[in-house]
């Protein structure tokens, strides 16, 4: 196998941080029957990810993607990417997009963590007001509409109809997020955080009854920019990426973490930070109180203590950024923009409080 990939010109091709050596990747993926797909040519790092590592392979038969875990200080139970591929696996067919999933490998030696492949789908990413400099008022709130709709379809998956029952536990889901990203915290965090532990206290007062909660497939990081769109009249989702958090859970923890992502054109009162999809505070998409109502509507659940799933996706985003921020002081980051974290986590901190302050 070796004479192949030699005589097939793979050592001519570049690696990548994460990806160093195409040669091994290709024969693995002959291997794993993706022959057909033909040579390997280029191995190129998408740019945007946080977390998990994606690359665009160029074959000769055309594009597909890889999903890794980052370059090291990889936090517990974090970065699992056979669950990824499982979710992506079941949602294949359903009214909710995602892309085929190819193949998984579980061998490390390959490129160094287990990855997974899948097919490459045509969309845009908008994350950036320049992004968003394409778009009309009208198809601003188009998509607005398209992302609220794909959070109520997500959430109204039949996890027991596509074998994702036992995909998480929902009984208890806040609480046990709670503990694990403080866990999170405390492997990532070496500076002092004023605010951090104010918020474990309020939050912690302020669960919710867990007999009450729901439970449904949950998303875990969704936001505009892990959707691929197609604005092409009309305009869809072409795909929902980005699975590495989903699991079985509370819906309005979803859609709290939407929010405290979402750039609303109403009016900050912190300053703007890099994180998320700043592009929906431009004319025409929903204001959070909108999304918010028009999710309500569509799925009948009552959102009268939105404020406090707001706030704790505030406090998770902040334990995620310490993280990255962690990685990124060791030189484990790949790709640019990684100096803006850290100093958002004060201010989602801040955000969080200022949540709880103002909806009790």
């Amino acid at each position: 196998m070796t004479d192949r990939g030699e005589a097939s010109g793979l050592q001519s091709v570049p690696g990548v941080p994460g990806v160093t050596e195409p040669g091994t990747l290709a024969r693995w993926m002959a291997s794993a029957g993706l022959d057909g797909l033909g040579e390997l040519r280029v191995v190129e790092l998408i740019s945007g990810g946080r977390s998990n590592l994606t690359y665009r392979l160029d074959l000769d038969g055309g594009a597909v993607v890889l999903r890794r875990p980052p370059l090291g200080h990889v936090l517990p139970t974090a970065h699992d990417m056979s669950r990824e591929y499982r979710v992506l696996s079941a949602l294949s067919g359903t009214a909710v997009p995602v892309p085929a999933p190819l193949a998984f490998c579980s061998d490390p030696e390959v490129i160094g963590a287990p990855f997974y492949l899948m097919k490459n789908v045509d969309g845009v990413v908008l994350r950036s007001r320049q992004d968003g400099e394409q778009l009309s008022p009208e198809q601003a709130g188009e998509l607005s509409e398209l992302l609220v709709q794909m959070m109520a379809a997500i959430h109204a998956v039949d996890v027991e109809a596509v074998g994702l029952a036992d995909f998480g536990r929902p009984q208890g889901y806040l609480t046990r997020q709670l503990a694990r990203w403080q866990r999170q915290w405390e492997l990532s965090n070496n500076r002092e955080m004023p605010g951090y532990a104010e918020l474990v206290e309020r939050l912690t007062a302020g669960l919710p009854d867990p007999a009450k909660a729901e439970g449904t497939l949950v998303h875990g990081d969704f936001r505009l920019d892990n959707t691929l769109v197609q604005l092409t009249a009309p305009a869809r989702i072409a795909a929902v990426v980005d699975w590495e958090m989903s699991t079985l859970g509370d819906p309005l923890a979803d859609l709290g973490l939407t929010l405290s992502y979402w750039a609303d054109g109403a009016g900050e009162q912190f300053p703007d930070i890099n994180v998320g999809a700043t592009v929906t505070a431009l004319p025409g998409f929903y204001s959070r109180a909108q999304f918010a109502a028009r999710y309500a509507e569509l799925t009948g659940r009552d959102i009268s203590s939105i404020g406090y799933y707001i706030a704790f996706g505030y406090f998770k985003l902040a334990v995620v950024l310490e993280g990255i921020h962690a990685r990124y002081l060791l030189n484990q980051t790949v790709g640019e923009g990684f100096e803006h974290e850290g100093p958002a986590v004060p201010v989602l901190i801040a955000r969080a409080h200022q949540m709880l302050d103002t909806t009790g």
